[in-house]
């Protein structure tokens, strides 16, 4: 079954230069044998880049690439033993399923009867059995994503490169093709590095992620710290809406760091690089701020304020509220209602408000 070997990947200070362009800019990144690993980043951030790099489609300026340890730079895509997914499946259109995903074991010269084996089993994993003699034009978008996904993994490769896979997919099957690669690369076990812009996809695929802005890694880490603990502004926004509070680093109380802000004094998640005495940012996710009718009880990081704004959206409805000359954003389930003009209390888990280290 595809899998069995798991490779570690490993990039060392990566640098490619395109003349006096720095597409990519000393990437270093490991990636845990059978582990997934986002690299996430906005258009010409040099993802990309760096997953050719590790296909052999495009030579490091400087830098490694490794393989369990070992050196493949010089080393011909074809011999890296890798497979590659891209946004366009580029099926064969002549060519049933069973055809199209044996393409690459016919062309190794694998016996016949082994190549029906890997295919009949391949085919069961990816849910497309029984459409062995279908053609392309006969499969939905999301099964001929499965059929290229099939023709990878079929000829046991070491990484699984994947750029941009599910972009060209309507909004409910990309959802549904998440769900899909997630178990599919659970169960083969396939070191895999994935390329995308979607925040959403790299947080529900990934077990890291890895933020790139111009051609530098900002950010590694699990998608919670991703997105709960960004290194800066810059990174909170990118991963979704977020509330910023400014403020001042008060002494500690009992214990806990303490950001003196417009609303009064919040107790806030550690902040270690940041003096008593100097200003700093501290930044909560709409749904992590907690709303209320009623007036302020009292206690920590609870404040009163008032509604402006209440947008529906389905499941949640989204709220702009004021409150001591800042307007932040608030998501709550839909099945209560809140009035624009009517007053609120809020309160935020010192465990959710974050305070950007720099």
């Amino acid at each position: 079954m595809p899998g069995d070997a798991m490779t570690e990947l490993r990039l060392v200070g990566l640098v490619k230069r395109f003349g006096e362009v720095t597409a990519v800019d000393r990437i270093d990144l490991t990636v845990p044998a059978g582990s997934l690993v986002a690299l996430l980043g906005p258009s010409g951030c040099g993802k990309t880049t760096t997953l050719r790099m590790v296909a052999g489609l495009e030579e490091p300026t400087e830098g490694d690439v490794l393989f369990d340890g070992a050196s493949v730079l010089g080393t011909p895509t074809e011999r890296r033993n890798i497979g590659m997914v891209f946004q366009r499946y580029v099926l064969f259109p002549h060519m049933n399923v069973a055809r199209n995903v044996s393409f690459g074991l016919r062309m190794r010269g694998v016996e016949r009867a082994e190549i029906e084996r890997r295919v009949n089993e391949v085919l069961e994993v990816v849910q497309l059995e029984g459409l062995a003699q279908r053609f392309p034009s006969q499969l939905s978008g999301g099964q001929q994503q499965r059929v290229a996904i099939a023709r990878t993994v079929v000829t046991n490769p070491r990484l699984l490169l994947m750029d941009e896979p599910l972009s060209n997919l309507d909004a409910k099957l990309r959802e549904e093709m998440r769900a899909f690669l997630t178990r599919l690369q659970r169960q083969l076990g396939i070191t895999t590095l994935f390329v995308t812009h979607d925040q959403v996809e790299a947080i529900e695929l990934a077990d890291r992620i890895g933020l790139m802005f111009d051609g530098r890694m900002v950010q590694f880490g699990t998608p919670e710290e991703v997105f709960n603990r960004p290194v800066s502004q810059r990174v909170a926004d990118f991963m979704g809406a977020t509330n910023l509070i400014p403020g001042t680093v008060d002494p500690p109380q009992q214990g806990v760091s303490v950001l003196r802000s417009a609303v009064g004094p919040l107790r806030v998640a550690s902040h270690p690089h940041h003096r008593v005495g100097s200003e700093a940012v501290a930044t909560v996710r709409p749904e992590h701020v907690d709303l209320s009718r009623g007036p302020d009880p009292g206690g920590p990081n609870t404040f009163a304020a008032r509604v402006d704004e209440a947008v529906y959206y389905g499941g949640t409805v989204t709220y702009r509220v004021a409150a001591s000359g800042l307007t932040l954003q608030v998501r709550d389930r839909s099945t209560r209602r809140f009035r624009p003009g009517e007053e609120v209390t809020l309160r935020i888990d010192p465990e959710h408000l974050w305070v950007f280290p720099s």
